[in-house]
């Protein structure tokens, strides 16, 4: 076997010897991969083709006993050693350049309480799996609006989508949690069973160890919901943006209204004219009283001349999926993102401006409103903090070809800076970019405290550190 050699958690480069490779291989069920295996290759890349990071050793595990095995080794070598799920966060946390990854993508699996109305998820399971799972009984949890992604990242950042107005964000409805600690002992936690950790786990995102199964609370949707899009041209931008604005101050709970600014794809329900032209799109879906679907729905209409809308009843599922196409993955992609209490006229005029520059056609700027059920909760009942955040925006630019990297970020960055004057200072963990640890701290706000008190008893040498990273707090100091 060609000699690896590993960064370590001080930074050093040491070898691993053949032994410890073949007992580490031989103590996994799953499949270990080194970097001299055909599948290496594929087993590294990850949802944002900007990612270019080279594992020494990947532990692809089947089950909680892997799990063990791999953060012992992990932790026993000094190792770097990073978690993957569904590999879908924009940083690339899920891979450890020169360490160790803890693969979960094989456990999948999504089991369904509909009498207690519950679900007991795997690490690697994707919101398409939760989805197909529990729509057979109608039956679903918040979560996000790609079916691709993993519910583990998704719920340990908080996780919100379509439902968070009406249910709150993912990481409200989780009731559980089974992990294994960077010391290797398996914990199960609740609001009963070691309540602090589990407080961390909703929204600390991967600081405290290795999740292998959660259980969350399910609540009757669908199987059919109303949703869909409407578009609108963009000269009518600023006029129904502060519409929608002021709309969303009075929305439903059940409605959820997202605005997007990007070129039009070829969609069949537009006139050919408006393709690859801007637009203004609002993707709304109701999962309240069919009855009222359509009236509440109305008003998106009204907010201006639309060029086009496809909207009707369609299977929740389907439309968990709809915007996949656009974020496949492999693409290259960079993120800016803020929290907004409220959207004034001149923060929209800002966001406008800044459309009118789109450096490609798969870049967008996605404004999601959420409020509801999710601001009730109190800022400190849980690890995410960003309860005032009534709107998140995402800058989402994406783009194919490496040349393209500067311009594309930097327009990212400078909408960013412009729309800095609006918002709270707070932040959305699982936006992030690789390059943000310094806005960590400000995103968890006033429970950044509590939780790196909470790292330093799990994790005090921050074994987890290849993350959005909480490092272990200072011991307190006797009086």
């Amino acid at each position: 076997m060609t000699t690896l050699t590993y960064r370590t958690l001080d930074g050093d480069q040491t070898a691993l010897s053949a032994e410890a490779v073949d007992a580490l291989a031989a103590s996994l069920h799953g499949q270990l991969t080194t970097p001299t295996d055909d599948d290496y290759a594929s087993r590294r890349g990850v949802w944002n083709g900007m990612v270019d990071r080279h594992p020494v050793l990947i532990a692809g595990c089947q089950g909680t006993q892997d799990i063990v095995q791999a953060v012992d080794f992990a932790r026993t070598h000094r190792m770097c050693v990073s978690i993957r799920g569904g590999g879908h966060h924009i940083a690339g946390n899920a891979i450890a350049e020169g360490g160790l990854v803890i693969d979960l993508s094989a456990m999948r699996s999504v089991h369904v309480d509909p009498r207690q109305g519950t679900a007991r998820v795997a690490p690697g399971a994707l919101l398409g799996d939760v989805d197909r799972e529990t729509q057979a009984f109608g039956l679903a949890t918040p979560l996000g609006i790609n079916s691709t992604t993993g519910v583990a990242g998704l719920a340990l950042g908080g996780g919100f989508g379509w439902l968070t107005r009406q249910h709150g964000l993912t990481a409200d409805n989780l009731l559980s949690a089974e992990l294994v600690t960077a010391d290797g002992q398996r914990h199960h936690v609740s609001a009963e069973e070691d309540a602090e950790l589990f407080w961390a786990l909703r929204g600390g995102g991967g600081n405290f160890g290795v999740v292998s199964s959660f259980e969350f609370r399910l609540h009757p949707v669908g199987p059919e919901i109303y949703a869909g899009l409407v578009v609108y041209p963009f000269d009518q931008a600023r006029r129904v943006l502060e519409a929608w604005r002021d709309f969303t101050h009075e929305a439903p709970e059940a409605l959820s209204v997202w605005a997007i600014l990007r070129e039009a794809p070829p969609l069949p329900f537009l006139p050919e004219a408006i393709h690859g032209e801007r637009v203004v799109v609002f993707a709304l879906m109701h999962v309240g009283d069919p009855t009222s679907a359509e009236r509440d729905a109305a008003a998106v209409l009204a907010f201006g001349e639309p060029a086009g809308q496809m909207l009707g009843f369609q299977p929740y599922a389907d439309f968990q999926a709809a915007f996949d196409p656009l974020l496949a993955p492999g693409a290259r992609n960079y993120w800016k993102s803020h929290d907004f209490r409220d959207l004034g006229d001149e923060a929209l005029a800002q966001a406008i401006a800044a459309a009118e520059a789109l450096p490609g056609p798969e870049c967008e700027i996605f404004l999601a409103h959420l409020g509801g059920a999710m601001s009730r909760v109190d800022p400190t009942a849980t690890a995410y903090a960003g309860r005032d955040a009534h709107y998140v925006m995402n800058v989402h630019a994406r783009w194919q070809e490496a040349a393209e990297d500067d311009r594309c970020r930097d327009w990212a960055r400078e909408v960013f800076q412009k729309l800095a004057p609006f918002a709270t200072g707070g932040g959305y963990v699982n936006f992030l970019t690789e390059d943000e640890g310094d806005r960590v701290a400000s995103a968890y706000g006033v429970n950044f405290a509590r939780l790196q008190a909470v790292k330093r008893r799990v994790d005090p040498d921050n074994l987890f550190r290849v993350n959005l990273n909480i490092p272990p707090g200072a011991a307190e100091v006797a009086a």
